[in-house]
């Protein structure tokens, strides 16, 4: 499993997860438990592969 994504998208991804969990953690709102879908990019993010970039060939992250 090699990286596919980096640099500014991998912070992103972070941001934006930990974002939509905080939100279904401290909303009351009714649809609060959709924030749990953070838990993706969240992931995505700190492990740096996203496999929906295989199919289409995205690399976001610099090469060797």
């Amino acid at each position: 499993m090699t990286a596919n994504v980096g640099g500014v998208d991998r912070i992103l991804r972070i941001i934006v997860g930990i974002a939509l969990i905080a939100f279904a953690v401290f909303s009351q709102h009714e649809y609060a438990v959709w924030g749990w879908v953070g838990i993706v990019p969240l992931a995505t993010g700190i492990i740096r592969w996203c496999p929906a970039y295989l199919p289409l060939g995205i690399k976001t992250c610099k090469t060797d």
